[in-house]
């Protein structure tokens, strides 16, 4: 997995919004159609660095605690229940109640960047999924580096590095996101370009790479095809650089030819 990621090549525009979130400590903001590579390069900044990476896939629902942890309220609810149907149990009180209910809590990203005894990288991934106050709440808590721990009054929950982590949030554009999010974000677009898909193609392939079985004929006769798919008006959804990969690693499983290619119609 890490020299699939280290194989990965940011656009020089790319890499300098990478080095200003460095430097700043400011959330990285990712936007661009699906398959451009925005995840990717979560996993890229990790394996170069050789530090874990912290997944947060944000959903219709989530809310900014759920990045910290989730309590399992149904598991201590069933387990509590279990317990009262015992007449020999007592209910825990005190340090014991605690331990029992720490016991349900579930960290998530932020909470295990937090616990990492060197750097780490959070990613925030489609936060356009998310509902409307997500963002600015979000930002609240990246703002603070440290929170309550949930069953210990008094208790702060902080990097044990001495050090926030790298956050990268991802966005799909399918909704405007709050001016206020935005301005406390390093921006940066990642175009779909044909300067983008070739360098992917490039990293990918060579003598041990992913389409063993492609020429260069037929590399560049498939990157062809896939730009005339792009370009025809009655597509709703276009190609991206991730199904691309994935049809020449099929290509080359099939030891199609550049004259295969060719010969397809767009139709077919």
């Amino acid at each position: 997995h890490g020299e699939a990621a280290l194989r990965y090549r940011p656009s020089p525009e790319l890499l300098l919004a990478l080095n200003m979130a460095l430097h700043t400590g400011c959330p990285l903001l990712l936007t661009g159609e699906p398959g451009t590579g925005k995840t990717q390069a979560a996993d890229f900044v990790s394996a170069y660095f050789g530090i874990p990476l912290f997944r947060f896939l944000v959903k219709s629902t989530s809310t900014a605690q759920d990045l910290k942890d989730e309590f399992d309220a149904v598991g201590y609810l069933h387990w509590a229940q279990s317990g009262r149907r015992d007449s020999n149990s007592r209910p825990p009180t005190g340090e014991e109640a605690e331990l029992v209910r720490r016991g349900f809590l579930h960290k998530r990203a932020l909470w295990q960047a937090y616990e990492s005894e060197g750097d780490a990288v959070v990613l925030i991934d489609e936060i356009d999924k998310a509902p409307r106050d997500f963002p600015n709440d979000l930002l609240h808590e990246l703002d603070q580096h440290s929170f309550p721990h949930p069953f210990a009054p008094g208790q702060m929950v902080k990097p044990k590095s001495g050090r926030p982590p790298i956050v990268i949030i991802t966005s799909n554009e399918e909704r405007r996101l709050p001016d206020a999010f935005l301005r406390r974000c390093i921006f940066h677009c990642i175009e779909l370009d044909e300067a983008l898909v070739r360098a992917a193609v490039r990293s990918m392939s060579g003598d041990d790479g992913a389409f063993p079985h492609l020429d260069a004929a037929t590399l560049a006769a498939a990157q062809e095809r896939f730009f005339d798919l792009r370009k025809l008006p009655e597509l709703e959804k276009k190609p991206s650089t991730a199904e691309l990969l994935t049809w020449l690693a099929i290509l080359s499983a099939l030891r199609c030819s550049a004259e295969d290619i060719r010969n397809c119609s767009l139709d077919e």
